[in-house]
């Protein structure tokens, strides 16, 4: 998509969740005294690093806890409103701002941490050509249900193949995909490196 499709769609997708990401927040610090808004470092276009903002729905400190970085299904460190925000995709609302910074487009492959993609190859690396998205090719063919090596696969034949036709098909099959995969299938996530 081009910059100023991300901004329109961006700028209209948040005053039009505005009232939905104000009663996420209010349910967050009722149920917890932590930040409302999680930051964390990821890398976007071009090996440059952003800060991705995400509503908090895990008790704070949780990277170090449990499963790191990862989030299985069941995980004791998702709050219960961190359960809700998850299961409908509402905590990934506040990156439309960073949409409409410039660290991210509404399509293309999701940002990854530092250390993913320092283990990448070199065609893997071909991700990093497009800015990150809030949607895209492998979101909607599995999201994190998906092998991690699949994954990235997706994401390099969307860089490969993309065009117009192709962010609207993704565009149009983003909301079925919002509720299923959301989070590792038994054959999923990063740390599954044999897939």
């Amino acid at each position: 998509m081009n910059r100023a499709a991300d901004v329109a769609i961006a700028g209209a997708g948040l005053v039009l969740t505005s009232p939905l990401l104000a009663a996420a927040a209010l349910a967050i610090k009722l149920e917890d005294r932590g930040p409302v808004v999680y930051r964390q470092s990821r890398v976007g276009k071009d090996g440059v690093d952003f800060d991705v903002l995400k509503l908090r729905t895990m008790v704070v400190g949780a990277e170090t806890m449990g499963a790191g970085f990862a989030v299985d299904q069941g995980d004791r460190r998702i709050t219960r409103v961190g359960r809700v925000l998850r299961r409908t995709s509402i905590d990934e609302l506040p990156q439309l701002w960073n949409i409409l910074r410039g660290d991210m487009s509404v399509i293309g492959p999701r940002p990854t941490l530092r250390y993913q993609v320092e283990q990448y190859d070199e065609e893997q690396r071909r991700r990093l050509e497009v800015r990150p998205g809030l949607t895209g090719w492998a979101q909607v063919h599995g999201r994190a249900s998906l092998p991690w090596a699949k994954r990235i696969e997706l994401d390099v034949e969307y860089v490969e193949r993309r065009s117009p036709k192709l962010d609207l098909e993704i565009l149009l099959r983003t909301p079925l995909a919002l509720f299923r995969g959301t989070y590792r299938g038994a054959a999923g996530g990063w740390r599954d490196k044999a897939s």
